[in-house]
């Protein structure tokens, strides 16, 4: 079966998208879906492929965040991801990150650690599966992307990545569930499992920052965002933090007073060696800060940063299983705790670069991408 669709292709580090006509090649092997994508999520991470000195294969079709309707499956046994029975046909999907199901971590629900995170998901895949998506001239593109590439109209992947959704919610806005917003909340909910009362510092109001500072506040914390972005400030604010602007003298005497003494948590998404200094002076003794950006270069700790108890630590994927998580994410939108809607602005994926551009600006929180449907 070959099946022929638009989609977004990176060819070289430097250049834009470009959007072509590519063909799949295959029809869904054991444990496999075919997801026809209503949206897909721009994420950071998917930006950085510019920035991974060739790691990351090219050309390819990167994305995510995508979210779909499953409109075929392969034959044999598959999972979603740890929890129940594969998705089947018709059933409206989020797709997450990839994992392998069998090393020890994924055997312990922490699949964001999984033995093979790196190749699965960023360096080209699984090896026993090469690429079945190829272009117009027939040329083979990577493998897929974080076991999806959905910046296109269909997605082939592993049924483990695909966690099963109401039909009632609005589908095409709902793949950044599947990483970014994932991110966040899971670091405030799973890493953190802050509880009512605790209090939260948020260093960079991004897609990220700002779900967890909407996490936060639906779990009853007091939280205090930190960003350079007016804007971003104003939204950190209107879902419930108080808003400080990153360039404040004194950010961690300021933190503290906000948060009577210092902060029981910290989240830094910036990946900023003096913003993670302030983070640690900012926390109170005990406290833990969580980095969820990669660190380009060495991180200087300045001297008492990690006295008195206090801990640092990366976060992948907010330790979320998320098969749990998405659905309690959408829980917590349905009853009007977790607005991640209201930072999605959506783009034809004929606009990709422009999407792009608004991302590296700072103009818009979190682009969604939406394929060209053949029945438009």
């Amino acid at each position: 079966m070959t099946t022929t669709f638009k989609a977004a292709v990176l060819r070289s580090y430097e250049d834009p998208f470009t959007v072509e006509e590519v063909a799949l090649r295959a029809e869904p092997g054991p444990g496999e879906i075919l997801v026809e994508i209503a949206g897909a999520g721009m994420c950071r991470t998917d930006l950085a492929v510019r920035r991974s000195a060739g790691r990351s294969p090219l050309p390819a079709v990167l994305g995510h965040e995508g979210a779909g309707v499953v409109v075929a499956t392969g034959d044999g046994p598959g999972t979603g991801p740890g929890i129940g029975p594969a998705p089947g046909i018709g059933d409206h999907v989020v797709l997450s990150f990839d994992s392998c199901g069998h090393c020890r971590n994924c055997l312990a629900a922490a699949p964001a650690y999984c033995d093979s995170f790196a190749s699965l998901n960023l360096f080209g895949g699984r090896q026993e599966e090469p690429s079945r998506l190829v272009d117009a001239s027939g040329k083979a593109l990577a493998p897929r992307w974080f076991g999806q590439s959905s910046f296109a109209a269909y997605a082939l992947v592993p049924a483990r990545n695909a966690v099963r959704v109401d039909p009632a919610l609005p589908l095409e806005l709902l793949g950044p569930l599947g990483c970014g917003f994932l991110t966040g909340a899971g670091a405030v909910l799973n890493t953190f499992a802050a509880r009512p009362g605790d209090t939260l510092a948020v260093l960079g109001a991004g897609a990220v920052g700002l779900a967890a500072v909407m996490a936060a506040t639906a779990a009853g914390l007091r939280t205090v965002a930190v960003d350079r972005h007016p804007r971003r400030l104003e939204l950190a604010e209107r879902f419930g933090a108080t808003p400080l602007p990153a360039g404040s003298h004194g950010l961690p005497e300021r933190i503290r007073r906000l948060t009577d003494g210092g902060a029981q948590y910290a989240l830094d998404t910036t990946a900023s060696a003096p913003l993670v200094n302030d983070a640690l002076h900012a926390l109170r003794p005990t406290g833990t800060l969580g980095l969820v950006a990669r660190l380009h270069g060495p991180l200087p700790l300045e001297p008492g940063t990690l006295d008195r108890g206090r801990g640092i630590r990366h976060i992948c994927e907010g330790d979320a299983v998320p098969g749990l998580l998405i659905p309690r994410l959408t829980g917590l939108w349905q009853a009007g705790l977790f607005p991640f809607d209201q930072l999605i602005r959506t783009y034809p994926l004929g606009d990709i670069n422009e999407a792009e551009r608004d991302c590296d600006a700072g103009r818009v929180v979190k682009p969604v991408l939406l394929p060209e449907r053949r029945d438009r």
